[in-house]
């Protein structure tokens, strides 16, 4: 039986991450029946099937987010789906990191990849294209992403990173979703649903995302990095494109 997780466990923003300080992990998409299944709601498939593997209900409306609180082992977790549409989602991760005073290094957002992307973080491969990674976002990063996918997925970033007040230093749970075949419009990519091959690559990825998330609660992230490293950089060599 989970326990309400409690204001008292956390730490104030300045303040250095206790052992019983939370994590808040912030799924993002778009709320509605006729975006699920489609592209842009990767984020909220990677939350929901973490809450379903620990056990935690998300159904409290809080910050403009469908919330959910609990324990994994000892570990205190807030799990969140803001509701306000994909590119405006700083208005509830922001608004809930403060309510409950937590420091960045806490927060992972999941969110979606285009494998077309330049950017390179450090991070881990945990499988098909689901990366777990530290964003720092440096200037030459941000301008080498400024055409298609690229710009779409740092438009949808940018909200939350004025939000967190311009701080950059949060990690990101990164779910490949392929990139627009030819001169495809990437919004119209992006609102499309997932065939039946790539939809078949992403259920096999979730699983996946889940165990790095676990292994996050109790070793942090470095300490999961390090292991997921370890354990599959013989696994995935490189990076695959997902087939539209």
């Amino acid at each position: 039986m989970l326990n309400r997780v409690s204001r008292s466990c956390f730490c104030s923003a300045a303040a250095a991450p206790t052992t019983l300080s939370p994590w808040l992990f912030v799924g993002l998409g778009n709320p509605g029946e006729k975006f699920k299944g489609t592209r842009h709601n990767v984020g909220f498939e990677m939350i929901d099937a973490f809450s379903e593997s620990v056990g935690i209900s998300m159904n409290i409306p809080l910050c403009k987010a469908l919330f959910g609180e609990g324990f994994v082992g000892d570990a205190p977790v807030l799990l969140a789906k803001p509701q306000t549409y994909m590119n405006l989602s700083g208005e509830s991760a922001g608004p809930l990191a403060a309510y409950y005073k937590l420091p960045l290094n806490r927060v992972i957002v999941a969110s979606l990849l285009s494998l077309s992307t330049v950017i390179s973080f450090t991070g881990f491969m945990t499988t098909w294209n689901c990366h777990v990674e530290c964003s720092d976002f440096k200037r030459k990063e941000v301008m080498d992403a400024i055409k298609g996918m690229d710009r779409e997925v740092l438009c949808i970033l940018k909200s939350v990173i004025n939000h967190f007040r311009g701080n950059r230093e949060f990690a990101r749970l990164r779910i490949g979703i392929g990139r627009p075949p030819g001169q495809m419009d990437p919004k119209a990519f992006l609102l499309q649903k997932f065939n039946a091959t790539a939809r078949e690559r992403i259920d096999a990825a979730l699983p996946e995302g889940v165990v790095a998330l676990r292994c996050i609660l109790h070793e942090g992230l470095t300490g999961a990095a390090r292991w997921f490293n370890q354990e599959q950089k013989y696994k995935y060599l490189r990076s695959e494109t997902m087939s539209t």
